[in-house]
C-alpha cells in the first residue's frame, strides 16, 4: 500500500469518529434543551398556575422542535458516517 492510501484511509476513519462524537454532541445538547425547557415551564407555572394550559402547550411544542432539530443532527452525522 501506498502513503497515500493509507492516509485516505486514516481520514476516512477520522471522519467515522467524528460523526460519531457530533451525534453523541447532538443527543446531548437536546437533553440539555429540554431540560432547561421542563425547568422553565414548572417555574412559570409555579408563579402563574392559571396560565398553566399554555405554558404547558408551548413546552411541548418547543420541545418538538427541539428533538426535530437533533434527529435531524443526528441522521446526517449517520450518514456521514456510512458514506
Amino acid at each position: 500500500m501506498s502513503l497515500i492510501t493509507l492516509l485516505a484511509e486514516a481520514g476516512m476513519e477520522i471522519g467515522k469518529m467524528g460523526a460519531g462524537i457530533g451525534a453523541g454532541i447532538a443527543a446531548i445538547g437536546a437533553g440539555l434543551g429540554i431540560g432547561n425547557i421542563g425547568k422553565g415551564a414548572v417555574e412559570s407555572i409555579a408563579r402563574q398556575p392559571e396560565a398553566g394550559g399554555d405554558i404547558r402547550t408551548n413546552m411541548i411544542l418547543t420541545a418538538a422542535f427541539i428533538e426535530g432539530v437533533a434527529l435531524f443532527a443526528i441522521v446526517v452525522c449517520l450518514l456521514i458516517a456510512v458514506a
